[in-house]
């Protein structure tokens, strides 16, 4: 079986979680004894029998894929949708429901509402996201699968190493992440920082506006950038106190799961997609934007951390990549 990856963003334009867990995805399938390849939108003539597309595709490509025999799976992260208000949901179920009714077809198809019903499989990364495909987008549930992120075997196997002072954060350096304000919190709060990661652009006025503050609150603030070496990565989340992330909007972070893998008690923002994945097993703040509360609950968790449990382990990238060619082959019956 051969298996082509897609995902409409080039990753030159934008980094983060979610280019780990495509690249990651492809290598666990090949484990798993898949071809495996990237579609090349130029090849007319590349062949495949399952395309794994990252997104929403268009129902057109959906449509055009299914005639030529190629099944279409589906795992978009609802990161916006995942992290509303649960009060609004009905509302925005409400509005797709009528648009399907009285929007032309043309207009209708821009939003790719009917993907979710017309696609062979849909991919959720958690049980509340597959919920939502369900709820606000009507797709079957017999087509909806619930795959989790893996995590690498370097966070997995990482030697046990004594905790020291810092609370790590690992996360993109913008807004949606909330980075200025937990550093706003850990100062205020008195708690050592080490913020890790980069700006999607270096003259991005959020990111010099964040490394002026970690500047000005320097040696309790750490700042150096991203740490492209995983091993290191998974050395700094063995030795750390904590791991913080505060984001307003997030589908599943991969750097908490790695974080806990590596037996790193957690402290994440109060969202469906936190609960849903860890339950009982992590810390919760509100996801509101008072430095003054964030400061409060910073400072209860990082004293508590030395006794915290730590989350349950993960999955491997390998049973990820089994459990997802189980569905594809599952497809072709």
């Amino acid at each position: 079986m051969r298996v082509l990856l897609d995902h409409p963003n080039p990753f030159l334009l934008a980094h983060g979680g979610f280019q780990i867990q495509i690249q990651q995805t492809g290598a666990a399938l090949k484990q798993a004894g898949l071809e495996v390849d990237y579609l090349r939108w130029w090849d007319e003539a590349q062949r495949g029998d399952v395309i794994h597309y990252f997104g929403r595709p268009p129902v057109a490509y959906v449509a055009a894929a299914q005639r030529k025999g190629i099944k279409v799976v589906l795992a978009q992260l609802l990161t916006g949708l995942g992290s509303r208000p649960r009060w609004l949901l009905p509302f925005q179920r409400a509005v797709t429901r009528l648009g399907r009714r009285v929007l032309p077809s043309m207009i209708s198809a821009i939003f790719g509402w009917d993907a979710f019903r017309l696609v062979d499989a849909c991919v959720a990364n958690t049980a509340w996201e597959g919920r939502l495909m369900e709820y606000i987008f009507g797709a079957p549930h017999k087509k909806v699968h619930l795959v989790p992120n893996g995590v690498e075997e370097v966070f997995l196997n990482s030697p046990v190493a004594p905790r020291g002072q810092w609370l790590v954060c690992a996360a993109t350096i913008t807004e949606r992440k909330r980075v200025l304000p937990l550093a706003q919190a850990a100062a205020r709060a008195q708690t050592p920082l080490w913020v890790i990661g980069k700006p999607y652009a270096e003259r991005d006025p959020y990111f010099q506006q964040f490394v002026r503050f970690v500047r000005e609150n320097a040696p309790l603030l750490r700042y150096e950038g991203a740490v492209g070496d995983r091993a290191v990565l998974a050395r700094v989340y063995r030795e750390a106190r904590g791991f913080v992330l505060l984001s307003t909007m997030e589908t599943r972070s991969l750097a908490a799961e790695e974080a806990g893998a590596c037996g790193c008690p957690l402290l994440l923002s109060d969202l469906p997609w936190a609960r849903s994945v860890f339950g009982e097993k992590a810390w919760y703040c509100p996801a509101g934007p008072s430095v003054k509360r964030k400061a409060a609950v910073l400072r209860r968790f990082y004293d508590a951390a030395p006794g915290i449990e730590p989350p349950p382990k993960p999955m491997t990238w390998l049973e990820v990549g089994r459990t997802l060619a189980a569905i594809y082959r599952g497809l072709s019956r």
